[in-house]
């Protein structure tokens, strides 16, 4: 009997998946891309204490992914009905850390009180992260991974350039209030959980996934080559950390970084514009992100992506021109888009179907923790502890950058050492010479 993802979903399908994407990635750019200096500017938080709010709820996110609803969605092969129990949760879980921050007794807490309820909500929320990985695994078969991942993020894009545009209005009142209103008037809060609620509808009508207890999988590798498979997986997810941790950590404190009256001094407007030429190249070339997993595979195009992303690095580290910092943001969304689509499509052929919910659980957290950990842990505390030592606060910025592009770089050598020299081994060991 044919395996379940060798069954090519109907256009419909497609297109159910993809509205989710594009109200997802609405709601994310809508909320998320001011969110940092909100807290900072507004609600004075640290550069350290600002970056808690990718850091602690990511950490609960993936402990509940993986340990959780990947365990959950591989017993009972639940796909859709995470997302929408996910997506439910989060709406009603976003409306209760505003009313939070504003009964906040001062700034600061309202601060944390934001850090903790999306810390909260975000156990509820990884249900809908883990069932569309796997759910997008068990449609499609392998060799269309690729480039599904990449017209869902081309798609997705659509709705983050609508999302950082219009949050880039509300953050002030369009002009006519203060920088922060958006946020403390709760319109920002708001939005993203109607949008979620919206989401929902077109998740309803998709199939269930997993992959069925009346189904057989057609495999071409043993008990043995499916172990080396699985340690092929861990050296790939080591790369990954580094890649995504280098590339991500400085995102939580690029917004402060664009925004310091000593550096480039921009609005909210002209950050919303910075944010959105990055969107522009997503949109591009997640339209392409396929092909080009199809003429170079799927391993030496996450490397493509991953130099797209040491450029990137490069331009923030030692540019003092505006129309610089547009250029490296139009490299950011190359990497973006590229290493996403090639790097799921890589992955997913390393993963046996029946483990799919845990391992993708740890896959999906090299790229959630990068978010908030690497800006904790490292990011966060460099420029803290350079500006506390009398140090420009452009320079204190710039050296958490050079920081990332260091762990970017490793990250780009070990994949290297896998895709030349690693996966060519195993491709002999499989074809028996």
């Amino acid at each position: 009997m044919k395996p379940i993802t060798a069954i090519l979903p109907s256009a419909k399908v497609f297109w159910g998946i993809s509205s989710f994407q594009a109200l997802a990635m609405f709601r994310r750019g809508l909320f998320y891309a001011f969110l940092s200096i909100y807290l900072r500017y507004f609600l004075g938080l640290s550069v350290t204490e600002t970056t808690l709010f990718a850091t602690l709820p990511m950490v609960f996110n993936i402990l509940a992914q993986t340990f959780i609803w990947g365990r959950l969605s591989d017993r009972r092969q639940l796909r859709r009905t995470l997302i929408l129990w996910g997506e439910g949760c989060g709406a009603v879980g976003t409306i209760l850390i505003w009313g939070a921050h504003i009964l906040a007794p001062t700034p600061v807490t309202s601060g944390y009180a934001i850090i903790l309820g999306l810390t909260i909500v975000e156990i509820f929320w990884s249900m809908s992260n883990i069932g569309w990985s796997a759910l997008i695994s068990d449609l499609y078969p392998e060799k269309k991974r690729n480039a599904i991942l990449g017209y869902l993020t081309s798609i997705g894009g659509l709705g983050r350039l609508a999302g950082i545009w219009i949050g880039g209005l509300l953050y002030d009142g369009m002009g006519l209030m203060y920088d922060g209103w958006g946020f403390y008037s709760g319109i920002l809060f708001f939005i993203p959980a109607a949008v979620m609620l919206v989401s929902m509808l077109p998740v309803m009508y998709l199939p269930e996934g997993g992959i069925g207890k009346d189904k057989t999988l057609e495999i071409d590798c043993n008990a043995e080559c499916q172990a080396t498979s699985i340690r092929l997986f861990w050296v790939f997810l080591t790369a990954m950390v580094f890649i995504n941790f280098g590339r991500n950590g400085v995102m939580t404190i690029q917004s402060q970084y664009l925004f310091l009256d000593t550096g480039f001094a921009v609005s909210s407007r002209v950050l919303g514009y910075i944010f959105n030429t990055e969107t522009v190249a997503i949109i591009c070339f997640g339209l392409v992100a396929g092909r080009l997993g199809k003429r170079f595979g799927d391993g030496q195009t996450v490397c493509i992506g991953t130099g797209f992303a040491v450029i990137y690095l490069l331009l923030y580290s030692f540019t003092d021109s505006l129309l610089w910092i547009y250029l490296a943001s139009w490299f950011r969304g190359m990497s973006d888009v590229i290493i996403l689509a090639a790097s799921y499509g890589f992955v997913s052929v390393l993963i046996p179907a029946e483990r799919r919910g845990f391992l993708f659980g740890l896959f999906n957290a090299t790229l959630f923790l990068s978010w908030g950990v690497a800006g904790t842990l490292i990011a966060g505390p460099i420029v803290d502890l350079l500006l506390h030592a009398g140090f420009n606060p452009g320079l204190a910025y710039r050296a958490a950058y050079l920081s990332g592009l260091v762990m970017v770089t490793i990250g780009l050598l070990i994949l290297v050492f896998l895709i030349f020299i690693m996966l060519p081994k195993f491709a002999d060991y499989k074809s028996g010479k």
